[in-house]
């Protein structure tokens, strides 16, 4: 998740929405040296490249990435969902030096994505992606609810990487192919959309659809281009938000499903 705020843990979101005695000494020998990654201006591009670990930091739209791991092959796709955790109530002083060999504990880290405000303080959340899903799993069951600092918890809860846009204030009369034809000329990325028939009039649409992009980033770049001000379509103005993302179900809980719900059936 990159950029913008969905409905339940990216970039933007507060904090508030969803044994210690040892990071100390786990920071003090971490692989990630507090003084190639506190103190920096958030807004600047870090190239430097820690020599004891050789994980990448840097700075880029408000958020500070260290990762990916250097023996990660460049024809290694990045992992996918269900990967990634958010992590909230952070000590606004805390950094990666700090971070990463606590996280480090449940699994090999992928990339790690502290948000920043220009005071070069974090924002109090961050993202964590793991190599795979055992360890994100992992990292939320012994993580959530941590003490990291005296008195201090912190939350981890499985990150949503909500891809999918709500856009309203659509003419009625355009058909699905019309739509995802114009989305595609003042977006990138798109995968699919979504339009649902009018009840009183099955050749019109209801005045909004659902556009599904290829990532979160693309479809948080699309949310930012197309905020009301910003652009038109079909000449009138548009409202867009995130879409309330689907319900992730564990795998080990499909694994034992036995029956189908069907719903909505023409009688």
């Amino acid at each position: 998740m990159d950029l913008e705020s969905s409905p339940s843990n990216t970039d933007e979101q507060s904090t508030n929405n969803n044994t210690s005695n040892n990071i100390n000494e786990e920071s003090s020998s971490s692989n990630l040296s507090p003084s190639n990654i506190i103190g920096t201006h958030p807004n600047e591009i870090i190239t430097s490249i820690n020599p004891d670990n050789g994980y990448p930091v840097r700075q880029e739209n408000g958020q500070r990435k260290t990762g990916p791991p250097p023996d990660w092959p460049t024809t290694r796709q990045p992992p996918g969902r269900g990967c990634e955790v958010f992590v909230g109530k952070l000590p606004r002083d805390c950094f990666e030096s700090e971070l990463f060999p606590l996280f480090e504990r449940c699994g090999p880290i992928y990339e790690m994505r502290l948000m920043m405000d220009f005071s070069g303080c974090n924002r109090g959340y961050a993202f964590v992606t793991y190599t795979n899903r055992d360890d994100a799993k992992r990292c939320v069951k012994e993580l959530n609810n941590y003490e990291m600092r005296s008195n201090h918890l912190i939350g981890v809860c499985q990150s949503v990487d909500n891809c999918r846009l709500f856009v309203g204030g659509i003419p009625k009369t355009k058909k699905r192919e019309e739509i995802l034809e114009e989305m595609c000329k003042v977006t990138e990325g798109v995968v699919d959309v979504i339009v649902y028939p009018s009840a009183n009039d099955k050749t019109k649409n209801r005045g909004f659809a659902f556009v599904e992009y290829e990532s979160h980033r693309s479809a948080a770049m699309a949310r930012r281009k197309l905020l009301p001000g910003n652009i038109q379509l079909w000449g009138q103005q548009i409202a867009v938000d995130w879409a309330e993302p689907e319900n992730q179900v564990d795998e080990d809980i499909m694994a034992n499903v036995r029956v189908l719900y069907v719903r909505n059936l023409m009688m």
